[in-house]
């Protein structure tokens, strides 16, 4: 008999337990990706999307584009963040992830957060000619090879 009361107890628990931490790690999650400027990113993404769409589908009056766009900036950036938090898991404990947040609240992550569009545009560029020259050196070598 105790054991048909305790076993659902302890299923109760655990279940709680799992839910109260899943719900900490995700709003960790949603936390960093606010104070990495991820979100402010992501919201940027949704709104060129829907500008694309609203060209792409001129026939749509503005107002279902305005609509949508309010729809999705108020709750894709949820689901995105539920579909991240297993990534996240995966890799970075609940603690990682305080200290990566506590990082991004100071001064230098702040500016990190700030810059960090503009050093991953630059740094597509840069990567763009590092990779010419490397195909380059290797089309030389295979030419100098005979291949």
């Amino acid at each position: 008999m105790k054991n048909k009361v305790l076993l659902p107890a302890l299923l109760t628990i655990f279940v709680i337990t799992s839910a109260s931490s899943q719900d900490s790690y995700t709003i960790l999650v949603k936390k960093y990706f606010e104070a990495s400027g991820s979100a402010e990113a992501f919201k940027g993404a949704i709104t060129s999307m829907m500008t694309n769409f609203k060209t792409m589908n001129n026939q749509v009056p503005d107002e279902f584009w305005k609509e949508m766009e309010k729809e999705m900036l108020n709750t894709s950036i949820d689901d995105l963040v539920k579909m991240m938090v297993p990534v996240y898991k995966a890799h970075l404990t609940e603690a990682d992830l305080k200290d990566i947040v506590k990082f991004y609240e100071t001064p230098s992550g702040q500016k990190l957060a700030q810059k960090t569009p503009v050093i991953t545009q630059e740094s597509m560029q840069a990567g763009q000619v590092w990779g010419q020259a490397v195909a380059a050196k290797v089309m030389k070598k295979m030419q100098e090879k005979g291949y």
